[in-house]
This record gives C-alpha cells, structure tokens and sequence, in this order.
C-alpha cells in the first residue's frame, strides 16, 4: 500500500493511496477519539520512551518528561547529533526511528487505514523546501529503520502544489500554464515555492523560507500573554507549561475572523486559577512581527523574478489559519489568495498522488540529477556526490555507454551506497528539490566477509587505514538508460557488479 506522509512540526498527517482517491488516515487515541492527525511527541520516563498519542497521554504526568516536535531539531543535526532529555542524552536519529515505528504501528492496528498487519507500506514523505542535505537524509534514514519503504521525498509546497492541481483540475483546462505562489506556514517552518503549472508536470522556480517559524511560535506568544494578564504568583512547572501551551494551542485553533475575545482557562494549568479573558487582538497584535516575517520572505522572492506572472496565490499549512495572516496577504495579493479547503492536509494529500505515480523512467536524457549519499567529516555529516547530472544526454543506440569512476579509501568493513535522484541542487551541488530512491547496495570490504549470505546482519566497523586497500566505484548508463555499476576492493581485484533499479523495494 502507498501513502503520503507530511511529518510536521506539530502533526504527522498520513493520506493512503486507495483506489484514484487519496483519503486522510484517522488514529485512534488512547481516549477513543479519531483524529486526522499523530502528534511528533517523545514521553520519557527512566528507560521508558513513548511516542505520538501515547505520549501525550502523559502530559498532566509530571513523572514524564515529553519532547515536542523533534523536527526542528533535524535542522541543524547530523548522523551523531545526541538531545538532552530529561537526564539522559538520547541519540536524534534513534528517536526519530523510533517514532516512525511507532507511527507505522499506529498505522496498522490503530487507523482506519486498513492494511493488513504485515502490509508492505511504501511512502512519499515530505520536507521543508528549505531543508538541508542532513535533514533529508536523517528524515529518509528515521522512516526506513522505522519499517517503511521510502519511495522518495518532496517539498512541502511542492506536494501542496500538486495537490491544489489535482483539486482545480478542470478550471485548469481552461488556462495554459500560469504561475502558482504556495505559501505554507505550518507548525514549526515557513516555507514559499514559486512553480510554473504544466498539464502533467510542474516545475519549481524557486522556493524560500524560515526554518524556525510556525504555529507552535503563536502558541507560545498566547501561553506567555496568558501569563502576563493573569499575573501568575510563580513560575510554571515542565507540567503546567506544557498543559499552559495545549490549552493555548486548543483555543488558537478555534478562532475565526468573527472572534472578538480569547479566554484561557488557567484552572486546568493550576487548580486555584480562575480563567483569563483579553481582546483578541491584542493577541493578533503580538503575532504580527513574525507574520511580517514571511511577507518579507515572499515579497524578497518575487522581486528575484520579476517576469513571473502570478495567477493564484495557494495559502496551506495550520499555522495560515490564524486570521491575521488571511489579512496581510490580502492586503498583499487581492483576489489572488486562496485558502486551501485542506489547509492542515494539503501537502500530505499530494504526497500520495506523487506516491501513486512515483514510478517514472530514465527517456532521452537525464530528467534529474542522478547520485549517492556520501558520509562526509569522518561520519558527522551527509553529502550529496553527483554522479550523472540532470540534462545529461544518454548515448544513442549503439554507441559506448557513459561511465564515471570514484576511487577512495573506504572507511568501513562494508559499504552501504544509497542511491537517489534529485531534481534540484543549490550552489554548493546539494539537494533542494524532490528526492527519488533508488537501490541500496551493500559490498563486503573485508575480505572475510566476502561469503556473508546478509551483511545487513553483520556490524559495520571501521577498517585500518594501514592496510592500504581502495574501494572503486565504476558506473554506466547506455542507451536505454540502465545503470550498473561495479564495486571493487583492491589490491585483492575482489569485485561485484549491480543493476541500480529505481525501485525503492529492491
């Protein structure tokens, strides 16, 4: 089964693949209630770790430490980036693999889903458009050792893209092309895309951002004006912030353009509080800077295009609901503005339209920038290495087929080349577009190991650099637009030789 999965900063929001329609996936939580939505939440206790709705479920626990939003992390980590938790220091990558177990879990025996229970399930994931080659490599890497089949990844507003065209299909037969602004604001990020609409495809311009800028901000400007007003005799505890910031979060979500006052109740922060009312617009008020913030970041990208002839501008992603935000990008663009009818699932639902049709070939030429992840400062960062760049001409029929060699020390008793395709890089080679998977190869370094039947069973270890032994990599593409590519350790001439398929369950 196929679906999408837009991992926010605040919601997890999963849409399947069933059938040319592409339904939101409801959860059951520990309440009975179906939501559209599994929050990215870690519960810690001594050994005992939680996640999603489960954790949540401690949240008046003051025994449980919980970690929100373990995203806004990815931004700046790397494969060894550790956080401290409660009194522990807790691997990143570890906790987001345990989270997409869990979320896999919670999709096949507390969803409405219906999968079978050993169902192979296959997803496009989502990322922020501005974010790094790290970022989507832990993302990618958290989603397999958490069970799933990556099919590949995508920015966010380019997935709510295909989504607004998949939902405007017909009035789209009437226009050629046209430019599409998709501003999303979602829990923890703010990202901008510019694309040109095509009539299958659709290309991206450009695309901006604010990497720490979101609903969760919103939340806590209202939790710390509650505060304010309320005058509270202390600081709060871990346990009455977090109540504080949930209750904050409920009655954000609940306002509307109509709404003339916010009352918080504090008696669920602290029994002996009494609730708190003020002006929403005070309120407003106080998140006006940061709304500022991504109409700076739009109006600085358009004036980088100047010929770009806008016809809509798309607005998703929770944090949008706010109703100021509605205002100023009014006062900005007129007509132009469109409110998603799915603001909080847009990007998920295009994500599984994307995920249904994720099987596109190599034609005439490369379509996209073909390459390997590469570990980079001894392990502690991901890189990007391109082997056969996007536009690169395959060879006619009967001609020689295109190849490219890498030699190196390698590193490691066996090799693990992951293998993918990108359709953007920035100017330092590094992915920003959409992310394909392909094969994944293992090779046994170690001459020891030569005889393994499954070295994903066995250890990675470090070799010893005195040994003097050199990995090469020799790659070919011919006219067809197959690509093999032969791995040997030398000096021993030991060597093996791949077909890389595109499928992401090879």
């Amino acid at each position: 089964m196929r679906i999408g999965i837009d991992f926010g900063t605040t919601r997890v929001v999963v849409a399947a693949v069933d059938r040319g329609n592409f339904p939101l996936v409801y959860f059951e939580s520990p309440d009975g209630q179906m939501r559209d939505w599994f929050p990215p939440v870690v519960g810690v206790k001594g050994e005992q770790r939680l996640y999603g709705w489960e954790a949540m479920s401690k949240q008046d626990d003051k025994d449980w430490t919980l970690l929100r939003s373990p995203k806004r992390s990815l931004r700046t980590a790397g494969p060894r980036t550790k956080i401290q938790i409660a009194d522990q220091t807790l691997s990143l990558q570890t906790l987001m693999a345990e989270m997409m177990a869990s979320l896999k879990s919670q999709l096949l025996e507390h969803s409405n889903l219906g999968a079978e229970p050993n169902e192979v399930l296959e997803v496009m994931l989502g990322v922020p458009a501005n974010a790094n080659s790290n970022q989507r490599f832990l993302t990618e890497e958290a989603a397999s050792a958490g069970g799933f089949v990556v099919l590949g990844l995508m920015n966010e507003p380019s997935a709510a893209a295909i989504e607004y065209a998949y939902r405007n299909s017909a009035e789209r037969k009437h226009r050629a092309g046209g430019s599409l602004l998709v501003y999303d604001l979602g829990g923890g990020t703010f990202d901008v895309s510019l694309l040109t609409l095509g009539a299958t495809e659709h290309t991206v311009e450009a695309s901006d951002g604010l990497p720490h800028v979101g609903g969760e901000d919103f939340d806590e400007i209202l939790a710390d004006l509650a505060q304010e007003i309320a005058k509270l005799p202390s600081p709060l505890t871990s346990v009455e912030r977090r109540v504080l910031l949930e209750e904050c979060r409920e009655k954000k979500e609940s306002l509307s353009p109509n709404t003339r006052k916010i009352t918080i109740d504090l008696e669920r922060v602290r029994p002996e509080s009494e609730q708190v009312t003020f002006s929403a617009d005070l309120y407003y008020e106080r998140c006006r800077s940061l709304i500022e913030s991504t109409r700076e970041v739009v109006e600085r990208l358009l004036a980088a295009h100047p010929g770009a002839q806008l016809d809509t501008l798309y607005v998703t992603g929770g944090g949008s609901e706010l109703p100021p935000v509605a205002r100023v990008l009014k006062e900005m663009f007129g007509r132009k503005v469109r409110r998603s009818a799915y603001m909080r699932s847009a990007s998920a639902v295009g994500l599984a339209i994307r995920a249904s049709s994720a099987s596109e070939r190599l034609h005439e030429r490369f379509n996209h920038n073909f390459g390997i992840w590469r570990e980079a400062e001894s392990g502690g960062a991901i890189v990007f290495d391109l082997i056969f760049p996007r536009g690169m001409k395959l060879p006619e029929p009967g001609q020689p087929a295109l190849r490219i060699e890498r030699t190196y020390r390698p590193a490691h008793n066996i090799g693990h080349f992951r293998y993918l395709e990108c359709s953007r890089l920035d100017d330092r080679g590094q992915p920003i577009g959409e992310i394909t998977n392909w094969e994944q190869i293992q090779f046994p370094f170690d001459p020891r190991l030569s005889a393994s039947p499954d070295l994903s069973a066995l250890s990675v270890e470090p070799m010893s650099a005195s040994g003097g032994m050199l990995a090469r990599e020799e790659y070919s593409c011919d006219a067809n637009g197959n690509l093999r590519v032969k791995i040997s350790a030398l000096p021993s001439g030991k060597e093996r030789e791949y077909l890389i398929s595109q499928s992401a369950s090879s």
